[in-house]
């Protein structure tokens, strides 16, 4: 049996759920599978922050040089699962070749665009009656126990400020007097205060109740297996519950989405990137501010009542399993930054997911050229949390055929052929 929907949504995380929201506040009919429960994936666990900060793109200068340190080590932030994958070749081709200084350049201000667009669309949600997600504007403190890292990280800090973004540099007291928590004797700091942060499963979740009570239908469970075209129009997504007829094609698949159109005039070079975080009872003295922790490559972050720590990239596929080693080393880094004493606070949970990374940093967002009902949303990397809003807005223009508020070009779907 094929159901005929206006717009179905392939993808139950925050890019998924937010295109909802706003199809929904246009009056369209909205129909959204998900291959497990809605918010089981990255949008569960992640660090809950809304980062202008992360304005520079994965693939960005020395990049490539700072990886091969650490590609081998299994304790590093930074790690590739031996194998072999020409899938994963390609991509890292690609993306060696993307990080040069001005691919960098030209990438910065989009991400500057769509983080501080989503930045106002997250202000607007949190004044909604009754969607409550714990968002807090309070900035986010990167921190530094070298010299070399902390100026490599005000290098950075002034490419930033050059495009429009609010930085305060702070020397290691500075730093110390603005979260009480850090260390004393660590190099320095930068403080990003447009920076945000929330509880990011509340926040899909609750805006997930809303968007059903706008009479969008939810069907969690509910796995794209693939989808049939013909010409240039989807004609059918074919799913573990049968198959759904759609005027518009919505996909925000995360790390599945490139295998969800695998066969079909549309590429997308995404690699799933894991990532962990460990959650504990938030205690009575922690950070109020999110703190990175700047050589570690991990941020803290105070939600609600919980105090997660988040980190590491590891390119291992779609291998799901947990290495310990890697959890243990995000902890490890913890006390040569912060005044926490991790023995004594409570575990909640550990838990790791599947970011999914685009060779030059930059996530899909648009029409296929190949499919005129397709429109792609995926690949955001460590920041779909931050830009969900935004990437709802725009999708909820592209479904209308509007010209869309940012420009897309840089976000092209066919923009590796």
């Amino acid at each position: 049996m094929k159901r005929e929907v206006d717009v179905l949504i392939i993808g139950g995380g925050a890019i998924g759920i937010c295109s909802a929201h706003y199809l929904s506040e246009r009056g369209r009919g909205v129909v959204l599978i998900e291959r497990g429960e809605v918010c089981s994936g990255c949008s569960y666990g992640n660090g809950g922050l809304i980062v202008p900060s992360h304005s520079t793109p994965l693939a960005a200068p020395g990049v490539v040089s700072r990886a091969l340190r650490w590609m081998w080590n299994p304790e590093s932030p930074f790690y590739i699962k031996p194998r072999f994958d020409p899938d994963l070749f390609s991509w890292l081709w690609r993306f060696c070749r993307a990080c040069d200084g001005r691919r960098a350049r030209r990438a910065m201000p989009i991400l500057r665009d769509l983080s501080l667009a989503s930045l106002l669309a997250f202000e607007e949600l949190a004044a909604l009656d009754g969607l409550e997600f714990g968002f807090e504007k309070r900035g986010y403190l990167k921190v530094f126990k070298t010299e070399e890292g902390f100026r490599e990280e005000v290098e950075e800090a002034h490419k930033l400020q050059e495009i429009g973004l609010e930085i305060r540099l702070l020397n290691g007291m500075e730093a110390r007097a603005l979260e009480p928590h850090i260390r004393a004797g660590l190099a320095g700091g930068v403080f990003y205060p447009q920076d945000a942060h929330l509880v990011p499963d509340r926040f899909v979740r609750n805006l997930a109740r809303r968007a059903e009570q706008k009479g969008v239908v939810l069907h969690p469970s509910t796995e794209a297996l693939g989808i049939e075209t013909t010409g240039r129009r989807v004609t059918a997504v074919k799913t573990t519950r049968g198959d759904f007829v759609a005027n518009e094609v919505v996909l925000a698949g995360g790390s599945w989405s490139a295998g969800i159109v695998r066969g079909l005039q549309v590429k997308l070079p995404i690699q799933p990137a894991k990532g962990y975080s460990i959650s504990f009872k938030r205690p009575s003295r922690c950070p109020i501010i999110p703190v990175g922790l700047g050589e570690a490559r991990v941020a803290v972050t105070p939600m609600g009542d919980v105090l997660r720590f988040a980190g590491t990239l590891e390119l291992a596929g779609h291998d799901l399993s947990i290495t310990v080693r890697r959890v243990q080393a995000i902890l490890k880094a913890v006390p040569d930054y912060l005044d926490l004493e991790l023995e004594n606070l409570e575990l909640i949970e550990i838990w790791r997911g599947l970011r999914p990374c685009t060779p030059d940093g930059l996530p899909f967002l648009g029409r296929s050229l190949a499919y005129e009902n397709l429109i792609v949303a995926a690949g955001h990397a460590m920041i779909g949390i931050s830009l969900a809003p935004i990437t709802g807005k725009l999708v909820s223009q592209l479904v209308a055929r509007e010209r869309p508020s940012i420009d897309l070009t840089a976000l092209s779907v066919d923009r590796f052929g």
